[in-house]
């Protein structure tokens, strides 16, 4: 695909075949990740990849905010968690950049994901704490999202799609509401 392509196609995926993703697909996307700008370029992401079916079906149980909302990241071949060493960012006008960090970092990596035809969906609906303890997760280390990755089933779940009705996902505010020239316009 062309970078146009890839950015205007990408969407969140809930529906994954069992097909593994190759180790030269995940390096493309790592380095994707890699190279992403940061706070003085301090590159404060770090990922945990998580192939083992029973720590991806104890994720996907255990680490919801409310009940089993990410019980359909079992399906996914990959859980990539994207963590922070906050000790490697900075703060700026009162604003922690390891969050912007992570975001671009992994943002880049769902992008070269998504060219190889991989699938993501970007969570935060998660209970840090219980991440932390199902993946040893220093305290000092922030989680800041996670996904499942894998190639996308042709027929979406049910789940898949109550959640894409729920979320409002295919809409987007108009061009001309968030782009204002020269000053901040009402």
């Amino acid at each position: 695909m062309d970078f146009n392509e890839v950015v205007l196609t990408r969407k969140s995926i809930r529906s994954f075949t069992d097909k593994q993703i190759p180790d030269d697909v995940l390096q493309e996307m790592f380095t994707a990740s890699q190279v992403a700008p940061s706070f003085q370029n301090r590159q404060c992401w770090r990922y945990i990849v998580v192939k083992d079916i029973k720590k991806r079906r104890e994720l996907a149980l255990k680490s919801g905010l409310v009940g089993k909302v990410n019980f359909f990241i079992k399906e996914a071949p990959v859980i990539i968690v994207a963590c922070a060493d906050t000790s490697k960012s900075g703060t700026m006008n009162g604003q922690d950049y390891y969050l912007v960090d992570v975001a671009i970092s992994f943002q880049q990596m769902m992008l070269a994901a998504w060219n190889n035809g991989i699938g993501s969906c970007w969570l935060a609906a998660f209970n840090e704490n219980s991440v932390k303890k199902i993946l040893d997760i220093p305290d000092k280390i922030r989680v800041v999202a996670m996904s499942p990755f894998g190639y996308p089933k042709e027929k979406t779940s049910l789940y898949s799609k109550a959640v894409k009705t729920f979320a409002g996902s295919k809409k987007r505010i108009e061009l001309d509401k968030m782009i204002f020239q020269e000053t901040w316009e009402s």
